[in-house]
């Protein structure tokens, strides 16, 4: 199933579940676990079987952020990693969410802290679950930083501007609660109840037509940008073949039948 000593994967039927396993250092990022995370998310591209992809952290927290020290190598575990870096400068950024843009769509599941760079890859999933407990935030300024992982690109995009400015210039932590109401996140559950919750919004994904939601997904993305009428062209030029697919004419006997889809990819 891959992975590193720092990010364990594992199927949960149609879902491929990618755990950030650096509970020691609050699953700070490492070089094992962005080489883990870059390869993760190509393996959920390139394999049909699966539909939906959930990233989440091991031992009650999700990301702390970027671990410096071993990313820089200092001695620390993942120098034997050090090659693909040199392979693919851009490899890290790609782990992030920064430079790559998965077809399937990816769900977080949050406990614990997700600051910093946990924060910033988070932007970069689209539909968010997080414990009543968990906390946000970017925290770069307060340290002389830049938040270099696209915080001051997307999130303006994603929350109403004030509150995006406002997250990003006070270098605060947001509890769950308030993510929820500012639109940071979608769902706040009991924690411990993060992981539970993503995989019921992934079966709820897998259920429906792969190429429909590939589709769907990528003309959300391709569209942000365009003027509606722009965005409405580019929409169905996406649109318009999967009404062709045998996919759809199965979704529609099925409903016909009362019965549940058999989707094949076609």
């Amino acid at each position: 199933m891959g992975g590193t000593e720092h990010l364990t994967v594992h199927r949960e039927g149609a879902t491929l579940v990618l755990t950030l396993n650096r509970p020691e250092a609050r699953n700070a990022l490492s070089l094992p676990m962005l080489v883990g995370l870059h390869d993760g998310w190509r393996a959920a591209d390139e394999d049909d079987t699966v539909r939906s992809v959930v990233l989440t952290g091991a031992g009650g927290t999700f990301c702390a952020g970027m671990d410096l020290k071993a990313l820089a190598g200092a001695g620390m575990a993942g120098d034997h990693y050090r090659e693909r870096l040199r392979e693919d400068p851009d490899l890290h950024w790609k782990a992030m969410l920064r430079h790559y843009r998965p077809r399937k769509p990816v769900i977080a599941a949050v406990e614990g802290h997700c600051v910093a760079g946990g924060t910033e890859i988070l932007q970069g999933t689209d539909i968010r679950v997080a414990g009543r407990s968990a906390v946000f935030g970017l925290f770069e300024v307060a340290r002389g930083l830049f938040p270099i992982g696209g915080s001051t690109v997307r999130l303006p995009r994603q929350i109403p501007r004030t509150h995006a400015l406002e997250m990003l210039l006070t270098g605060r932590p947001y509890p769950a609660p308030e993510a929820a109401r500012i639109g940071l996140i979608g769902h706040v559950v009991p924690d411990g109840g993060a992981l539970a919750k993503a995989l019921e919004i992934a079966e709820r994904i897998n259920a429906c037509g792969p190429l429909a939601v590939e589709a769907v997904k990528a003309s959300v993305y391709e569209s942000a940008d365009l003027s509606e009428a722009d965005g409405l062209a580019a929409e169905l030029a996406r649109g318009w073949p999967v009404f062709d697919t045998a996919d759809a004419k199965e979704g529609a006997r099925a409903f016909a039948e009362k019965r549940p889809p058999v989707f094949r990819r076609a």
